[in-house]
Parts: structure tokens; sequence; C-alpha cells
């Protein structure tokens, strides 16, 4: 029989296959179409190469099957698509027309029947066998597909069905239409299973043992490498982060063996797994590398005028200090060297020592770094972590260079008193290299594991005491007392510096607010006390805040501080100075102490009273003090008949020694000689000078030796109104230093031994 030839591409249609199909070539179209008007028979076949666009006898299969064409759909761009369903095998004989439509001389030839009816059971329960071995190995076979087959009782309808369902290439589809026997196809499609069947278990074996090897860091590269396709498609991929390191490096000012160090590390880091933690520290190393100012200075001023003109504008007097930054610069004038300098500033607080470190900065053109000290007691927070550790970080030195951005800032190291040790290391042992000119040109941080060079760091420290910094550390510093302020110089700071820095800070304008001389002068010495000028700054803010209200509330323009209208502004007076006493008195004399926040004048009284000799000590004394009290009994006992004391006088009399102000601790060896003196006083009975007031160490022997805080003490002293101060003989160079402000209106006497001390004191 004739009928119209459909050459499909990679594709064969099977007996009993309902399946559809595109054509778009021209000849295809007018077979469907052909088939459709006619009797809808059809004859399907595939061509040997799919690639062949107008394929000819010797093209195609011979071997194809009859279908029926079912539906015809138009589809865009002139596609049809042709719903067929197979319904017998047949052999195309030749073709008999190629135009308009490809027409052969087709053949039916059903399969072959070669089976007996002995072996077609054993063949059935075989092939249902092969497919529930094949369904549980190729888990995409479905289930409802294996339940169809299995229950088909011919072999020829099983064999059709499997050939139709079971995924097979198309060569495979169309070797098992070509075969013509049903024993034949049987043995092909039974090979076909246990073949797949074998691939699919070694398959699965296979991936069997890859899972079992693919452990925890497998995975994470697997995730990484997706993640690493990921920044790439949104541009942030570790190629452009290794190129911009590399750039920087090569802008970068150091030394080579810097410079080798971070090459190192830049192809470590290239080598890493995106994400990994070993990658995010060595990412955070090269960066702090790259910041770090290796060989970046910047230009200071040299002009020593101007440095003088800023040193002035910014602080009155401090004139140690001023003098020592225009030394260095003359210094540095001439030999052309920016070595380090180390200065240590010590004083009471609020005295300037930090904010003449800024002014500093400024006048010698550097950048200014503050590194806090106050309470650091791990030596890791001044030499870094070490970068074993999780979160290590460079010290507070090398983040004070990074911050500045320069090699050669001034940094101040503040509150150097106030470190503590502890199980963590010696901190203060850690300042050591630091602060030593002579090696901190290699200091090395425990994080960068490279020398960095300090010695063209300006190193300024601040400190209130030097009792609790370390020898060795001291002796690398150049100490300048930062000492006391007089009320003189209080009031010039309050004039020209706090009083415009508060009005401001508080928003007045200029005029809005003005405080007469006589009542700055009230606030110095009736509203603080303390050696420095953070209380008076504080008064003078709440005389401005309560000037902003006024202002607003009574809608006036300005408001005048006079002595008399203080109280409206800062309420009582808070601090009244023991004045000298009167009258001359027995037992009583007046000492002289240093506090933390300044100068103090403390009575020292002693009573005797018929007893057994005791001696009562009272009024919070340290260990200090209490054993000066007892020198200071015992040179009195011993020297006691020579000012008339009977020998058996402190047998048969208790002393009792009180310092009032009893809640507040006190100790310290420099009331030495007033406590012996009031010793005597009370057991001779004879007066001691009112006007009077000294400061000494004691010995049993009766010297006296020097103390310090010797400028606190003298202006408590005049605070106080005294006239005479006795001051140990080796505390004169201490008093020639002292300006004549300090000492106006005052006698001092220099004493060396307890005989002068008796002498000046007792009427």
């Amino acid at each position: 029989m004739k009928l119209p030839v459909v050459a499909l591409r990679d594709m064969t249609v099977l007996p009993g296959m309902l399946m559809h199909f595109d054509v778009s070539r021209e000849k295809s179209i007018s077979a469907a179409e052909y088939a459709m008007n006619e009797d809808r028979q059809i004859f399907l076949t595939c061509q040997k190469d799919e690639n062949t666009e107008d394929p000819e006898e010797d093209d195609l299969f011979r071997t194809g099957t009859v279908g029926t064409v079912q539906q015809i759909m138009k589809l865009p761009d002139g596609i049809i698509r042709v719903l067929v369903k197979g319904k017998e095998r047949a052999i195309l004989k030749k073709l008999t027309a190629l135009e308009p439509c490809l027409m052969g001389e087709v053949e039916l030839m059903p399969c072959c029947r070669d089976v007996v009816e002995e072996e077609q059971e054993a063949m059935i329960r075989t092939l249902k066998d092969g497919i529930r071995e094949y369904a549980q190995l190729n888990r995409a076979f479905g289930e409802g597909a294996v339940k169809s087959l299995l229950t088909y009782q011919t072999l020829e309808g099983l064999i059709m069905e499997l050939m139709i369902r079971l995924p097979m290439s198309n060569d495979q589809r169309q070797a098992l239409l070509e075969q013509d026997s049903t024993c034949g196809r049987f043995y092909m499609l039974s090979g076909f299973m246990q073949t797949e069947g074998e691939i699919l278990q070694l398959r699965r074996e296979i991936q069997d043992r890859v899972k079992e090897r693919v452990d925890q860091n497998q995975k994470e590269y697997v995730l990484r490498e997706q993640m690493k396709v990921i920044h790439e498609e949104l541009g942030d991929d570790d190629a452009s982060d290794i190129r911009h390191y590399e750039e920087a490096l090569d802008k970068l000012k150091a030394g080579q063996e810097v410079k080798d160090k971070i090459r190192k590390e830049i192809h470590r880091l290239s080598a890493m797994p995106n994400g990994s933690q070993e990658g995010t520290v060595s990412r955070t190393y090269i960066e702090t590398l790259l910041e770090l100012p290796w060989q970046k200075l910047s230009r200071e001023n040299r002009d020593i005028k101007k440095a003088e003109k800023i040193l002035n504008e910014d602080h009155y007097g401090m004139e140690k200090i001023k003098e020592r930054i225009l030394e260095y610069l003359a210094v540095r004038h001439f030999t052309g060297e920016a070595g380090g300098s180390i200065l240590c500033l010590v004083g009471p607080p609020g005295t300037g020592k930090t904010s003449i470190a800024r002014s500093v900065a400024r006048a010698l053109d550097k950048k200014y770094v503050r590194v806090c000290l106050g309470g650091v007691h791990d030596e890791a927070e001044i030499r870094g972590h070490r970068r074993t550790y999780i979160g290590a970080m460079p010290g507070r030195i090398v983040t004070g260079l990074k911050q500045a951005g320069v090699g050669n800032p001034l940094m101040l190291l503040d509150e150097v008193d106030k470190v503590s040790n502890d199980y963590h290391g010696d901190t203060f042992s850690a300042l050591l290299e630091v602060l030593d000119s002579e090696q901190n040109s290699h200091f090395r941080d425990h994080y960068v594991e490279l020398p960095i060079d300090l010695s063209r760091v300006f190193f300024i420290a601040t400190a209130n005491t030097l009792d609790t910094i370390p020898r060795p550390l001291l002796d690398r510093m150049e100490v300048i007392e930062v000492g006391s302020y007089t009320e003189n110089e209080k009031y010039h700071i309050a004039e020209d510096y706090l009083l415009e820095k508060q009005r401001k800070k508080n928003g007045l304008k200029e005029g809005m607010l003005s405080i007469s001389e006589a009542a700055m002068r009230k606030i110095i010495h009736n509203y603080t006390r303390e050696a420095g000028v953070r209380g008076l700054e504080r008064r003078i803010g709440e005389i401005c805040r309560k000037t902003a209200r006024e202002l607003l509330e009574q809608n006036r323009i300005q408001v005048k501080i006079t002595a008399g209208n203080l109280v409206k502004y800062l309420g009582k007076e808070k601090i009244q100075f023991d004045a000298a006493n009167e009258d001359d008195q027995v037992g009583i004399v007046r000492g002289l102490a240093w506090t933390s926040v300044g100068g103090d004048t403390l009575e020292i009284e002693v009573n005797t009273m018929p007893g057994e000799g005791k001696i009562q000590l009272t009024g919070q004394l340290g260990d200090v003090m209490k054993e000066s009290a007892q020198a200071g009994i015992s040179y009195i006992r011993s020297v006691g008949s020579e000012y008339g004391v009977p020998e058996d006088y402190f047998e048969k009399h208790d002393v009792h020694l009180h310092i009032p102000e009893g809640a507040v601790p006190k100790d310290g060896p420099s009331a030495g000689i007033t406590m012996a003196v009031a010793v005597l006083s009370a057991a001779t009975n004879r007066k001691i000078r009112a006007d009077l007031a000294m400061t000494g160490e004691i010995t049993l022997r009766g010297r006296v030796l020097p103390i310090g805080g010797l400028k606190e003490k003298l202006l408590a002293a005049q605070m106080a109104g005294i006239h005479l101060v006795l001051v140990p003989e080796k505390n004169r160079r201490d008093v020639e230093e002292l300006s004549s402000e300090i000492t106006k209106g005052m006698e001092i006497v220099f004493v060396s031994h307890m005989d002068e001390v008796l002498k000046r004191s007792l009427l």
C-alpha cells in the first residue's frame, strides 16, 4: 500500500505508542495534511542522520511504524504539531514520490511469534522479575508504570508495553523495532534491563563510596566554591580584593622586609577557600599592615616663634613645659633629626596635663593621638595579641600609630600611673621598650610581628603621682612637675580661657554675661578647693546655665555677676579655710599637708593628763604617721629635761595626740616635727605662736628631713593667713624655684634640727 511518509529526527515511534511531534519541513507538513484528508494512515520512520534537511530513500531506516493521525495543530512560525498513534510494524519497500511530500510503498510486517506456549509463561515471569529489580534501582521508573506492566498476561503485550515505557535511546528502540521475532525482542529487552540494572547498581555503589569520602571540609569546599561563584556574579569576588591589596602594596612606603611579608600573606590569602576562618584572619592582618605608616612622616613646624605663640594662646603659666618644647624645636633645627622625646608630666588632677599635650601637638604641627592607660592590666594591651588567638588585635601603641596615619605623631600616654599588673603579665615592663629611646626603633608588636620604628614618636606621659611608677620606667622619662595653681593663676586662667569656653558651650554671645574680678576671685577662694581648675570651670558653667535661663525668662540682654549677687547663682559659700589662730595656745600647732587635690593645713592637738605613761594617737592616722609620732615623742622624752620637763613626767602622765577631721585618713612622715613641738608644748605648758606653720620629717636624733609637695603646702599656708613657715633646710632649692607670688607675705625659715624648730616655735 502507498502511504505518505514522515522522516523523523532522532525519534522512533513504536506500535501502540501515542505521541506527538512537531514538523516544520514542507514535505512533512504536506504528508501530515495528506494523511488527515485521506484515511489518516501515515508511515513514520527515522532518518539515519538527523542533520539531513532533505532526506531521500537511502537516508531513511527501512523499518518503521504505520500510525493513525489523530490531531493536527498549527503553531506559530509555520510549525505543525501532530498527534499520532502507532499501529503496526511495516517495511518501506521504496519511495514512489518526493514532491509535494514523500510517498512510499509500505508493507505491513507484524512480529513473528516463535515462542511455544511452554516457554511463554517462563518468559513473562522473567520479564516481570526484571521489571521489579529494575524499578528498585531506577527510582525514576514510577510505581504506576510497574503496576501497569505487572498486569499483562500475554508475552506480546508485555513486550510491546516494555518497549514503550523503558527509557531507551532512539538506536535501541530502532533495533527492537527491526527485530522481527518475539523471542529476539524478549532477549533484547531482558539484556537491556539486566545491563541497565548493573549500570545503575554500580553507579549507586560509586555514589555511596563517594558520599562516604566526602567529609565536612569537602562539603564546606563545595559551599565555598558556590559562594565564590555568587560573589563573582555580584562583582564582589576575592580576586578583586587580592588586586586591591596588591595595588595598595605597590603604593605603600615601607622597607623591603615589610613588603615581602605582606606579599607573602597576600599569596597565602589567594590560595585559601573563600569565607574560611583563616582567610578572615589573614585579610585583617594584611589590612592592618597596609594601614600602618611604615615610612610615612608628616612635616613638622620648625618656626619657634609660631610654636611659642600657640603655646601661650592655649595655656597660662606652665613655663617649664613650654620651655622644654621650645628647646626641642631648637635642637631639631640644628640637628635636623626628629629624635623622639619622652616627657612625663606629673601633677594633681585638673592642672592641664592632657590639654597641654594637645596644645604641644598643635604647636609642633604633629598628629595627636591619645592612648589612655588607666586600668590597663594586660601586657597584650601594649604589645598586642599573637595571631594564634581568636580575635587577636594589635596593641594600643600600634593602634595609635594606625590612627595617626604617620610615623612621627605626638602620642599621649594618659594616666600612666594607673596601670595595674596581674596574672596576665607585667604591663609596666611592656612599656619599658616603648619608652626607651635607645631600643624603641625596633619595637615588636606580637600581632604585627615586624619591627616598628617608634623612635620618631614624641611621647608625653601624664601621671598624678610617681609613687606607683617603677624606677626603671621612670628612669626612661624626663619628669616635669605640673604643680598646683595659685589663686592669681586660676584667676587669669578663668578670665582668659574658661569663661570664654563655657560661654560658647552654653550658647551665650559676647556681652550677655560679665563676671567682675571680685566675683571671680570669690568663686576661686570660696567655691572651689582644688589644685587644678576643673571645679572652677564647672562653677563658671553653672553660672552660664543660670544666666541663659534668666535671659530667656526675663527678656534681659545682659547679666552682670558681682561679689554681692554671686550667692544668687552659686548658693552659699562651699569652702571655709581655717585661718591662723588669733591667740597663742598650748599644745596646738598648725601643720601643712599635701593631698591629691592640692595643699591643706591641719591642726595637731596634744593633751597630757595624769596616768601611767600611755600614748594615744587618734584621727585616722596611717602607719607611717603613727611611726613618725612615736619618733617625735621619743625625741622629746630624750631632751625633755633641757626644757624643764621632770624625768618621771612621761611615766606619770598619759599623752593623747589628735588630728581633727577624724573621718579623713591621714598618712606620711611630714608632720613629724609638728607633732614633736605639740607634745613638748603640752608637757612644758609653753604656748606656741598662733601665726606659725611647719612641715618636716623628724628622726630619733632630732634631725629634720626634707618633704615633698612644698608648693601646695605653702599655697595652703598663704590662704590660711600664716606669716611664718618652718621648712627643712634641704628643701631650700624647691623654695627658690617658686614664684614670689606664692611666698609673698610669708617668712620662710629653713631648719635642719629640732633645736631650731623649738626655738622658733615656743614662746
